[in-house]
């Protein structure tokens, strides 16, 4: 699902310097690092202003990113989609669909050649990822696997993804960017279930 980019009215320049303001501090501190209070301060205005540019610490940090998507409206309906068994699917097909769409995709693309070239690039969309889309997924899982084990698991999740991202959409191996997504997601869907629920440690 392609996100909302409308902008609120108001001052252009208060505006930037707290997206300057958040950007240093989300990537210095990370996304749980980071307070609304300190980015206010860092851009030298009052709190409230950055709730009334961005409303909320999420909208404010999906901005800063520039992120393309809005992982709280689609990880909640891909988890909605069907049972925990088949999430591997259904997440390869939507990851693989964002990349694929006309708009998200390119922007995508965009988000991770800034995080190749730049370490707070990169810091950011680590961020991103890591809080707002695997974390959102795994929070999901707690019932299902050893808490202990998530963070484990996110980054295997992530490590899948962002390696086919980089395969077949910014480096376009072949045959890989040209295979069907049909037949890449049964090929990956597999691996990501496995690191969703499955057994990591050897028998």
């Amino acid at each position: 699902m392609a996100r909302r980019t409308g902008r609120r009215p108001g001052n252009q320049d208060t505006r930037e310097a707290i997206l300057a303001a958040a950007r240093a501090a989300f990537a210095e501190h990370g996304y749980d690092g980071a307070s609304i209070r300190a980015i206010a301060t860092g851009a030298g205005v009052d709190p409230a202003l950055v709730y009334h540019y961005f409303g909320t610490k999420d909208e404010l940090f999906l901005t800063t990113v520039q992120a393309p998507i809005d992982p709280a409206e689609m990880i909640p309906a891909l988890i909605a989609a069907g049972s925990v068994d088949t999430l591997g699917e259904r997440l390869a097909e939507t990851f693989l669909s964002v990349w694929e769409h006309p708009v998200s995709g390119p922007a995508f693309e965009a988000l991770l050649r800034r995080a190749f070239a730049n370490r707070i690039s990169a810091r950011l969309v680590r961020e991103f990822f890591a809080v707002q889309v695997i974390r959102r997924a795994m929070r999901h899982l707690s019932q299902v696997v050893d808490p202990a084990e998530v963070p484990l698991r996110a980054n295997l999740v992530a490590s899948q993804l962002f390696g086919l991202a980089v395969t077949r959409y910014v480096l376009r191996f072949e045959p890989l960017a040209s295979t069907p997504r049909t037949t890449v997601v049964a090929a990956v869907a597999p691996n990501l279930q496995r690191y969703l629920t499955g057994r990591l440690a050897a028998p």
